[in-house]
């Protein structure tokens, strides 16, 4: 369905414009004959970037494929570029099928129209006729549960109605090619979970391919069959999802234990939520600073925090393995606080966890439904084996390994009667 040809994005850093139309006209023109930006660069002497460099990869029909980056990776650059809204430096991209993108909150919506002049506007922009849209407009409606605002202008929607919309659009509108970027963590839980199981549908039962963003490891786990991981705009290796997301995981977060962020306005969060420290403490358990299976661990947190209006907070603690499965999900009681410094803790007890690699989420919500700030793989670490009475040296299953006590007793030691 994609075939990407030895892809590559420049961008200038810094560059502006000198107010004079006629000479930035005749800079632009000047530019179009080089031969590549890095030439421009050179002669120039300018600060530039390659968001993207000599990525080749192809993508079979009916495909769910991922791709896993740190922010700046150059996953939504690439994205863009298969979608056409930009042009690369370098390279070639080769096709077939109409394509639908999900890549910002309403692309392709007009702010005035309603929603439903909307659905019929980003219809014919994908390409379909209006006959098709009214076959799938019932169906767009009830997947995004707007039906009550649709004859009202979008710029007056939330950011998780806006969404909803246009999720439903591009999952509807039978396009071969479905593009979905990081933008579906505006949702709600609820929502998302309904778009993943719509994406599954959509490449399982009706064969279509999907290309999708995100930093959610179990969403990308359960959806996509192959993932390929971005460093610095370099596409790094490309393989089965599995394989990848436990690549990513053990190079970019084992042994993350601490972070740490004395100012408030550059520390992250939001309006609500401020994070000034999230620490995972461990009690060792010998001479050796090594984390086992005998480890117990304290994790502490202390955030600030400016009350949504009249509303409870709880935080929760999200324990996930290696592979994106989650262990376990705490969370504190629902309690009205006032603004200012807020500290949390958690004790995870010695002789629970096997040995792995995990991370650690926290989210914080207001009210038991609406998510205040998602603070996601803030804490990785690495858990040893440590082996005692027993003869068996292979790998336990499962993600916890507690130290019950089994008896084990003779009842006739003088045979089977």
């Amino acid at each position: 369905m994609i075939k990407v040809e030895g892809i590559s994005k420049y961008y200038r850093l810094g560059t502006q414009g000198s107010g004079r139309l006629r000479e930035d006209w005749s800079n632009w023109w000047k530019s179009v004959g080089r031969k590549s930006a890095r030439a421009d660069a050179s002669s120039q002497g300018e600060a530039h970037i390659w968001a993207l460099k000599d990525v080749s990869f192809e993508v079979g029909e009916g495909e769910v494929i991922g791709f896993i980056g740190k922010n700046g990776a150059g996953k939504s650059t690439l994205l863009k570029i298969i979608s056409r809204i930009t042009q690369p430096t370098q390279g070639r991209i080769r096709g077939r099928g109409r394509i639908a993108s999900l890549l910002e909150v309403g692309t392709g919506f007009h702010q005035e129209l309603t929603g439903r002049e909307n659905i019929y506007l980003n219809g014919h922009m994908l390409g379909m006729t209006r006959r098709e849209i009214d076959s799938q407009f019932d169906a767009i409606v009830d997947f995004s549960g707007v039906e009550t605002f649709l004859d009202t202008p979008v710029k007056r929607y939330s950011s998780g109605m806006y969404v909803r919309l246009a999720f439903a659009v591009a999952a509807h509108l039978t396009p071969e090619i479905l593009i979905v970027d990081e933008v579906l963590s505006v949702g709600d839980a609820e929502f998302q979970q309904k778009c993943l199981r719509k994406m599954k549908e959509v490449s399982g039962q009706e064969g279509r391919t999907v290309l999708f963003v995100s930093h959610n490891m179990q969403a990308l786990r359960n959806l996509c069959h192959r993932a390929y991981i971005l460093e610095h705009g370099v596409l790094v290796e490309g393989g089965p999802a599995d394989r990848m997301i436990a690549r990513y995981l053990r190079d970019s977060q084992v042994h993350f234990l601490r972070q740490f962020y004395p100012e408030p306005a550059l520390a992250p969060g939001n309006d609500h939520i401020r994070i000034k420290r999230v620490e995972l403490i461990p009690a060792y358990s010998g001479a050796e600073e090594l984390i086992d299976i005998r480890t117990a661990l304290q994790l502490e947190l202390e955030f600030w925090y400016e009350p949504p209006g009249v509303s409870d907070l709880i935080v929760g603690i999200h324990l996930f393995a290696l592979t994106g499965d989650c262990v376990f999900d705490v969370s504190s009681s629902r309690t009205t606080l006032d603004k200012g410094l807020v500290k949390c803790g958690c004790r995870i007890p010695a002789n629970f966890l096997n040995d792995g690699s995990y991370y650690i989420s926290i989210v914080f919500v207001s009210n038991t439904t609406h998510r205040l700030f998602y603070f996601e793989s803030c804490l990785a670490f690495e858990v040893a084996d440590y082996r005692e009475h027993t003869s068996w040296y292979g790998k336990w299953i499962g993600y916890v390994r507690p130290d019950f006590k089994v008896t084990l007793e003779a009842l006739n030691p003088d045979g089977y009667v």
